[in-house]
């Protein structure tokens, strides 16, 4: 059944591919990944295998790259991706050896794959269960590792009609996963190997704050003495209708709006919400920082229209807004939180540990209306020491939860 599934996938994105750029990027990538192996591959090396599915699940491996190569540099390593959103944004990434699509998981592909690699270990991470795969590398006596998983009850796993897809399971070596609901619904089905470690993503997180850049043009910006500073990170419109009309009506506040999606509509929209308000676009003010530097000072609102620079940013703010909430789900509230500000986000984040996490510890804050954004705002607002200190316990949130990456790399045997 779930080798038909899958040709049956793979036709639906054949067809797909005829119509969708993204889809055609992946299938292509896919079709191409033996072609790089074949070139790439040193068969005298010995690799050590990464999977992610995307650019977050990368970002949770990442970690464990960039030790494991400081601490063992005589293995290679080969990441792989399954969606573009991941590949196309780190295909140039320097922490491995070969970088390139995993192709889809018929049996013919697993076995290809990996005669052409001979991997001596593999980490999966988080969602990452690929039946051919998983059965060839146990079949080899290959050690493969579940990395930052988390499991809830509702998952095919744990379901009488998923029993038979559920054997994959078995074929890891062990499971680091990130709560102890995981670990327990693990045993419930007779599956022991585990250890709860929580989430390397805490661990990426502080890397980033170590490594994070100075931005002149958000220095300009935030320099007004006295002035607060909000920081919308991967807001999208629904987010933005809420926070901007609050800033509207408080122009004491600065705001910094880095948007999920960069595009011209999307910009339109977001400056026609701000009329009455100076506001100076990231590109443009870089272009030209010396001769704009003093109106960047007295401007309320700063657009960054460029990718790659928010984790940084979120460092000059004074409270943090994580988008997504009124839509699949919150992006990354880590990133805020572990520079000590508290984390504003939507009602979606019932699936997101770290937003929960968040939430206990007193950094993290929720609501559903405007009115609920609007009643903290100016709790906070007037009551500077109570906001500093919620921002206080978001940072320690992230900073006691760290060291996940060192437990897993200490475990395994290398």
């Amino acid at each position: 059944m779930y080798n038909l599934a899958i040709y049956l996938y793979l036709l639906g994105v054949a067809i797909a591919s005829l119509f969708n750029e993204k889809v055609r990027k992946m299938w292509r990538g896919e079709r191409d990944a033996f072609r790089v192996l074949r070139e790439q591959v040193d068969a005298n090396a010995q690799y050590v295998w990464f999977h992610a599915a995307s650019l977050g699940e990368f970002e949770q491996g990442r970690p464990l790259m960039e030790q494991l190569r400081r601490e063992h540099p005589e293995y290679k390593i080969l990441l792989t991706f399954f969606s573009p959103s991941g590949y196309e944004v780190r295909k140039d990434y320097k922490g491995a050896d070969i970088i390139c699509y995993l192709p889809l998981d018929t049996i013919t592909n697993a076995r290809r794959f990996l005669r052409l690699i001979r991997p001596c270990m593999a980490f999966f991470i988080k969602y990452e269960f690929w039946y051919n795969y998983l059965h060839i590398l146990k079949h080899r006596q290959v050690p493969v590792y579940s990395v930052s998983s988390i499991f809830r009850p509702e998952q095919v796993f744990f379901k009488w009609y998923g029993r038979q897809y559920g054997k994959v399971l078995n074929c890891f070596t062990h499971f680091y996963v990130q709560n102890d609901m995981s670990r327990q619904l693990l045993a419930n089905i007779g599956i022991n190997c585990v250890t709860v470690v929580g989430d390397t993503r805490f661990d990426r997180v502080l890397q980033i704050k170590e490594q994070a850049k100075q931005l002149p043009v958000v220095e300009h910006f935030t320099a007004l003495e006295g002035s607060k500073v909000f920081v919308a990170g991967s807001s999208w419109p629904p987010d933005e209708e809420i926070f901007i009309r609050y800033f509207k009506e408080h122009p004491d506040w600065k705001l910094i709006i880095a948007p999920h999606v960069i595009g011209e509509d999307h910009l339109r929209q977001i400056m026609s919400r701000l009329e009455n308000r100076k506001v100076v676009l990231y590109t443009k003010a870089e272009q030209d920082l010396n001769s704009i530097a003093s109106t960047l000072k007295s401007s309320d609102v700063l657009i960054i229209d460029c990718f790659g620079l928010l984790s940084s940013i979120y460092h000059y703010g004074d409270i943090a807004y994580v988008g997504g909430g009124f839509g699949v789900g919150i992006h990354n509230v880590l990133e805020a939180g572990v520079w000590d500000m508290p984390v504003f986000f939507g009602p979606n984040n019932q699936k997101f540990q770290e937003a929960q996490g968040l939430k206990a510890a007193g950094g993290g804050f929720d609501f559903q209306t405007y009115e609920e954004f609007a009643s903290k705002m100016d709790h906070f607002l007037h009551n500077t020491e109570e906001m500093q200190a919620a921002g206080k316990r978001a940072g320690e949130f992230v900073q006691s939860l760290s060291g996940a990456t060192q437990h897993i790399l200490s475990d395994v045997k290398l």
